[in-house]
């Protein structure tokens, strides 16, 4: 197979819509069908079924897609990644979602930059759930993920901390003076929904809390008792006075891991792991 075909058919399959597809990919829609059925020919397998209802995946279909966005993001990592050799010596990419980690992080970078060998760490922040993304495609080489929340499926991975998770509310509200809450309790109060995360096709889930893309929005919104959450503990030193926690023990437990490609033979990115567990 081709790349290109592999590009259609992810598009197709992810918009399940042929006319949808063919303007994402600035094409004519009968090209981008014709191309689509030669592959469906080559592989001996119908990838879509196509009724006056619209268009599904099939089982071989599903199965394309997954593997197929693995390959192109393969792709896309090996051209990044020779782009970057080909501009100086070669640092790392750290990426870490923005507002998480806030003391791991800088303890992992000083103690890696005092290490004999040490190469320069840029550090990515980014949104909610992004970090699996930038692994895969090449943009980042190692990442700091959380489980359960984050997916490491297909990445190797080193557990480094385990932690339980607090609900943080407005300082002054009545349940801070409980020494512990329930899920459901922190769930029900009145007039301070949970806040609704994207997913990681970017959509959000429906439901009443606030949309939130980042903690510093989703922390602005508790301070002005428009929301309430649940988050690992560690989250506590980036507070501000005008919030407080109250632990939660019926929440799940969170695992920071850091998280890279199995196919990576950097030197560099074994001495960053090595300090990550040490630490």
């Amino acid at each position: 197979m081709e790349t290109r075909e592999l590009r259609y058919f992810v598009a197709v399959a992810e918009e399940l819509h042929f006319g949808r597809a063919a303007e994402r990919l600035g094409m004519a829609q009968p090209p981008l069908s014709r191309a689509v059925r030669q592959l469906e020919r080559r592989l001996g397998a119908t990838l879509f079924d196509r009724n006056s209802r619209g268009v599904t995946l099939t089982e071989a279909g599903a199965v394309l897609l997954r593997e197929g966005r693995a390959a192109l993001d393969a792709v896309d990592a090996a051209e990044r990644r020779t782009r970057r050799a080909a501009n100086g010596p070669a640092g790392l990419v750290l990426v870490a979602k923005a507002g998480a980690s806030s003391e791991l992080l800088p303890k992992l970078l000083d103690a890696y930059a005092a290490e004999p060998g040490a190469v320069p760490v840029d550090v990515l922040l980014c949104g909610v759930g992004q970090q699996e993304g930038l692994l895969r495609d090449g943009r980042a080489d190692v990442g700091l993920l959380h489980l359960p929340f984050d997916s490491a499926a297909g990445l190797d991975v080193e557990r480094l901390t385990t932690e339980g998770q607090v609900a943080i509310l407005p300082a002054g509200h009545p349940l801070t003076g409980r020494r512990t809450l329930t899920m459901a309790e922190v769930a029900a109060i009145p007039g301070m929904p949970m806040p609704r995360w994207p997913g990681r096709d970017g959509t959000y889930p429906d439901g009443p809390g606030p949309e939130v893309r980042d903690h510093a929005q989703l922390l602005q919104l508790i301070g002005l008792g428009r929301a309430a959450a649940v988050l690992p503990e560690s989250c506590r030193p980036m507070l501000g006075p005008d919030l407080a926690t109250v632990p939660v023990p019926d929440a799940p437990r969170v695992t920071t891991v850091i998280a890279w490609p199995p196919h990576s033979r950097s030197l560099a990115l074994a001495g960053l792991i090595r300090t990550a567990t040490r630490l």
